[in-house]
């Protein structure tokens, strides 16, 4: 059986030879683990590892690496210490429930007063707002001649037509907001007319109390229209003021309800529009630790960036393909998260490296490709709670450009402060394999750029390490053959699933695939680093019947095919046997996988 395999690897007891039983049924008929996850929210693996500092995690690298002889004490490094949480809002704590709670009200108070929507929003608004005020001074314009009647009442009826004439000649030369002073300046005028007027009068007595009567009627007039400002009647104004006030204010609240709240998507989701609304707000939130002022304030700079980007004219255009192999999506890992490949060894080509790092345009040029490489990938993962929405980083180091690369150290610094002040918590997990002894340099200079947060998810790996870390987070038929796995184009898939055991050192290992009828067999096998001797043959049931040899018993060095695939036509029942020798002190991963076809004679 496939557990007795993996029971028979891990059995403690040294043993010369071991044998191996495979069933019937041949592991292909099995559900894929990626379709599995597909279908079921994954469980996040229980792991009893404790968190690892940064700076242990490059004391084990930097012990790895300044041994390169000594694969035998090499150790995996430690992972990360960050442990996905869940997306479900029924499983948070309750003060992460609060802070949910209170984002989605500032975000949608920023949407009802369109504090996302930019210059094209705020002119919208800034209309809708004058309109009103049109309205208001229209309404305003209507009562005006009523209230200004009683200034009217100034002038007296003898000397009309000189009153007129000089107050038109002071209205010209003064302001209106100086009103008082114009009157006293009225006032004073008026009484030197009247005494000029009465001066030539025939009787002096007369005179006298023709003048006096016209100082006291001017007076008491000017009083008269001077006192309503003091008076009750004066207060009409001020309170018309009130009114205005209480109008602009609500003027605002009758425009926010004639114009919608604006609608912002961001990734291809709009915001509290449904449930993945609410993912979308976690990743702010838990990359500000649950902080509610400051995730807002990270959302609005997140969408005024993208704004600023351009991001949706950016997913559609064409940037060219001359990076295919350096940035890639290949496979998921074990709980079902797409897995990106980063190849920086790529750029060791000089033609490449020249094309898009040599000046400032084109390191542009480069990141602008990467952000629309991870914004197109992003929007194909799930949003709805409990769904997959992060992503596997592997950063193949080998052959990568050394510190030396001004510029690509530059792009590179540059893309992952974009990519960590924009696109919070879409890394599952970063892991770095083939990691050369320099990095270790680098990444003491790229260290302080990042939050603790995200060096809890990095994973470190040197050259001989590198197969087996991917292999404790990613299925063997999910990784290229390239790192160490069966992922290749030819007879089997991704979801063909691999067996995996562990070849003890200077033992013998075997592998049997029994058949109880007429088939086709096929099977994939290989042993990483190689190094040994494999063999196939046929065994019959019958006791009277011969063993085929399938595959003849040879040295397969590491230089060679890293997978041999092999098919065998059979007619009777009977096993097939695999048989892997391993003269080395060394331990060795065995991989294989088997599929059988009905045979039409």
């Amino acid at each position: 059986m496939a557990d007795e395999v993996q029971k028979t690897a891990q059995d403690g007891v040294p043993q010369a030879d071991e044998v191996v039983v495979v069933p019937d049924v041949p592991q292909a008929e099995k559900p894929p683990a990626a379709a599995a996850v597909a279908k079921e929210p994954p469980l996040v693996p229980e792991s009893n590892e404790e968190p690892v500092k940064p700076e242990k995690v490059e004391e084990a690298l930097e012990t790895e690496i300044s041994n390169p002889n000594g694969d035998d004490q090499e150790k995996v490094p430690l992972s990360g210490s960050f442990k996905e949480e869940s997306t479900r809002v029924s499983d948070l704590l309750e003060n992460e429930k609060k802070a949910l709670e209170d984002l989605k009200q500032l975000v949608q108070e920023a949407l009802n007063k369109h504090e996302f929507g930019g210059e094209t929003m705020s002119l919208q608004l800034e209309a809708a707002k004058q309109d009103e005020k049109k309205e208001v001074v229209v309404t305003e314009d209507e009562n005006e001649p009523a209230k200004e009647e009683p200034k009217d009442e100034v002038v007296t009826d003898e000397p009309k037509l000189e009153t007129e004439a000089e107050t038109e000649t002071v209205d010209e030369t003064k302001d209106e907001p100086a009103k008082e002073g114009n009157i006293n300046l009225v006032e004073t005028e008026f009484i030197e007319e009247k005494v000029a007027a009465t001066a030539g009068s025939d009787t002096l007595e007369d005179d006298g109390a023709k003048t006096v009567e016209a100082i006291e009627e001017t007076i008491v007039s000017v009083s008269s229209s001077v006192q309503p400002e003091h008076s009750p009647a004066a207060k009409e104004p001020a309170d018309a003021k009130a009114d205005v006030v209480s109008e602009d204010k609500g003027k605002d609240a009758k425009t926010e309800d004639k114009v919608p709240p604006e609608e912002i998507s961001i990734w291809g989701i709009p915001l509290l529009a449904d449930e993945r609304s609410d993912v979308i707000l976690l990743k702010f939130l838990r990359a500000r630790d649950f902080k509610v002022k400051d995730a807002f304030a990270m959302l609005k700079n997140t969408i005024g960036w993208r704004k600023e980007f351009g991001i949706d004219e950016l997913v559609e255009q064409d940037l060219g393909d001359d990076l295919e192999k350096v940035v890639f999506m290949h496979g998921f890992d074990k709980e079902g998260h797409p897995v990106c490949y980063n190849v920086y060894g790529e750029f060791q080509r000089k033609e490449l490296y020249q094309k898009t790092f040599s000046d400032e345009e084109k390191r542009q040029k480069f990141l602008r490709w990467r952000i629309q490489f991870l914004e197109k990938s992003i929007r194909k993962l799930d949003f709805s709670p409990g769904g997959i929405c992060t992503i596997v980083q592997v950063n193949d180091l080998k052959n990568s450009p050394g510190p030396a690369k001004w510029e690509l150290r530059q792009a590179t610094k540059q893309a992952l402060q974009l990519l960590q002040d924009n696109f919070p918590e879409f890394v599952a997990r970063q892991v770095f394999i083939n990691v050369p002894w320099w990095y270790l340099a680098v990444n003491k200079m790229i260290s302080p750029f990042l939050t603790q947060r995200t060096r809890s998810k990095f994973v470190f790996a040197g050259p001989s390490k590198s197969a087996e870390t991917l292999f404790r987070y990613i299925g063997a038929e999910q990784v290229l053959v390239k790192y160490g796995g069966l992922s290749k184009d030819g007879e089997f898939t991704n979801t063909d699933a691999v067996t995996e055991i562990t070849v003890k050192p200077a033992a013998k290992h075997t592998v049997e695939f029994p058949v109880t009828g007429a088939c086709f067999l096929t099977w994939e096998v290989r042993v990483v680093g190689w190094d040994v001797s494999y063999g196939a043959e046929f065994v019959p049931s019958a006791e009277d019947s011969y063993t085929i040899i399938i595959q003849k018993a040879r040295k397969v060095a590491s230089s060679e095919e890293p997978v041999v695939c092999n098919n065998f036509k059979i007619g009777e029942p009977g096993k097939v046997v695999l048989t892997i020798d391993n003269p080395t002190s060394k331990k060795k991963k065995l991989l294989y996988r088997l599929k059988t076809k009905p045979t039409s004679d």
